[in-house]
């Protein structure tokens, strides 16, 4: 039985793979993620904002809010704790390319064009196989328009496909006003895969101390329904490397992307749940299916249920959107 899958032209044992996580921080874990049957690795998020205080950017502001609030200066470290962080990083990619064999896909968080271009030629020279970019970007600003938001994307990623050979993923958030033009303007940008959808960490309120909460919850399985249909509906439609991530608690979740036509399904969570050995028992229960179904591979099944091939494809338009409302008693 073939358990064979391809991303962004890599070619994978397993169609799991392990998402931006701090599991991937120590290289023993990623040892370990390979021992168990992870098809490949997201490094650990390089966020730009712990690894450099730019001039341009933030030198205006700490020399406004330094003496006006002395919490300033512990806001922005200095740039020497910074060039720690890249410098681990960076090796952590080399060890892990020294002592694994799948792939190691780096994993870029930035703020500014000359960080883009910076740190993922960085992670190309470290040995990454591929750079996700995790363009974490909520436009606040209500001056900002669509068209400034989109037009920020497209820049990223013509910026770093001009910067390094490796192939480069986005990872897409759900919030597009047309999601699949989108898709399609990345690609013509120089994509070569996405990754949908980015589950943006967002605040709560603590209503009896009058504070903003941070605390992060992990994706439940139930949350995997938004990008199962935009991989149904993207699948054959744009030719992109296409990844799942968010919900992925079994290999229920990751047979249901599977079908509607995901190259391979990203797991971060169910790792803490249940420890990196539950990637054996995720490629096994793959594996059942399987054989329970008659699947002799993954690309056997692959996209059967994307809207392209299935015998209703109405079901993902909203004529069944009335239908089930009209269910509901």
């Amino acid at each position: 039985m073939k358990m064979h899958s391809t991303y962004m032209g890599m070619k994978l044992d397993s169609p799991i793979i392990v998402s931006a996580c701090t599991l991937s921080e120590q290289v023993d874990n990623i040892v370990k993620m390979e021992d168990y049957g992870a098809g490949a690795i997201v490094m650990f998020s390089l966020f730009e904002e712990q690894i450099r205080k730019e001039e341009a950017r933030f030198k205006g502001v700490m020399s406004e809010t330094t003496y006006t609030f002395p919490e300033a200066l512990d806001y922005f470290p200095d740039l020497d704790d910074f060039n720690v962080g890249v410098d681990e990083y960076l090796e952590n990619i080399r060890k892990a390319k020294e002592k694994v064999k799948i792939p190691i896909i780096g994993s870029l968080n930035g703020i500014t064009t000359e960080g883009w271009i910076d740190y993922s030629k960085l992670m190309e020279q470290a040995g990454a196989d591929a750079i996700e970019v995790n363009i974490f970007f909520i436009p606040g600003d209500i001056t900002m328009s669509s068209s400034e938001v989109e037009h920020r994307y497209l820049n990223i990623i013509e910026t770093i496909k001009q910067t390094v050979k490796i192939p480069v993923a986005v990872k897409l958030n759900p919030y597009f006003s047309a999601t699949g033009n989108m898709a399609l303007r990345m690609k013509n940008a120089g994509a070569d895969a996405l990754v949908l959808f980015n589950r943006f960490y967002q605040p709560d309120f603590d209503i009896n101390e009058l504070v903003i909460k941070t605390d992060l919850h992990y994706s439940e399985s139930n949350e995997i329904r938004l990008p199962l249909l935009w991989i149904a509906l993207l699948y054959g439609k744009v030719k992109l490397s296409l990844a799942a991530t968010t919900g992925v608690q079994s290999a229920v979740e990751v047979v249901k992307y599977l079908l509607a036509g995901a190259d391979v399904v990203m797991t971060a969570s169910s790792l803490y749940k249940n420890g990196i050995p539950y990637l054996k028992t995720m490629n096994k229960e793959l594996q059942d299916w399987m054989y329970m179904m008659g699947f002799d591979s993954i690309d056997s099944f692959r996209g059967s249920m994307s809207q392209q091939n299935v015998s209703d494809p109405v079901a993902f338009e909203r004529a069944n959107y009335i239908k089930i409302l009209e269910g509901v008693k």
